[in-house]
């Protein structure tokens, strides 16, 4: 069953467009270990073939928490676990790669609050994100046939888990970048268009994917040894 948004851009808060294929469902593991596997592949984008192969290792403490391992359940937490171990320079990106166990934990889960935690995002973050968020989605994707311009959708609810904060308030921090910055568009149904000086800021964009690429792959060279 291919993952219902293989083609929907995910973009790290350093800056990396990532496109993830999941392969549902779940399984149970075969080792005998006290776990369940997803397979995937996180690919980035803007990179000539570089990805990375991973197994999200679901543990009981999460599994007991989340309502099912169907994608309407689990979909945006695995997502959010993938992203924050990009963030945190875990996962490497190659032309060909080996498979990478990540595991999906407690530890991205508060049972005090019964609610995902992938790290409280500020204002100015949350701001910057949703700059490269619009940029890299209406660049990468495929453009309208009846050349409308490209929306992409603030309210996204696994967009706010990811920052820890509500769909709400990323509205709230879009309108902010309305007026007198001019660099989107929103509609009602909070729905956000890239304006031209938005576009315009393209270097910008490219100069951060490119240091949180450098920063990666520095980090992994050094394990290397």
């Amino acid at each position: 069953m291919s993952e219902p948004h293989s083609d929907k851009i995910w973009v790290t808060l350093t800056g990396l467009p990532l496109t993830i294929h999941l392969d549902w469902p779940f399984r149970a593991s075969t080792s005998g270990s006290d776990f369940w596997v997803l397979h995937g592949d996180i690919r980035l984008q803007g990179s000539d073939g570089l990805h990375a192969p991973v197994s999200v290792n679901l543990s009981r403490t999460v599994r007991e928490v989340v309502p099912s391992l169907e994608p309407q359940d689990a979909e945006a937490p695995v997502i959010n676990a993938l992203r924050k171990e990009v963030d945190r320079r875990q996962i490497e990106f190659l032309k060909s790669g080996k498979l990478l166990p990540v595991p999906f934990s407690s530890r991205h889960y508060d049972f005090k609050r019964r609610q995902w935690i992938f790290g409280k995002a500020t204002d100015d973050v949350m701001a910057d994100f949703i700059q490269k968020k619009i940029f890299w989605e209406t660049r990468l994707a495929s453009q309208p046939e009846n050349g409308a311009p490209h929306r992409v959708w603030i309210a996204d609810p696994a967009e706010a888990q990811y920052l820890q904060t509500t769909p709400q308030h990323l509205v709230d921090i879009a309108s902010r970048l309305v007026a007198p910055q001019g660099l989107l568009r929103i509609s009602n149904d909070s729905w956000a268009e890239a304006t031209p000086p938005l576009m315009s800021e393209a270097e910008r964009f490219e100069a951060a994917r490119l240091q949180a690429l450098e920063e990666l792959e520095k980090k992994h060279a050094f394990e290397r040894g």
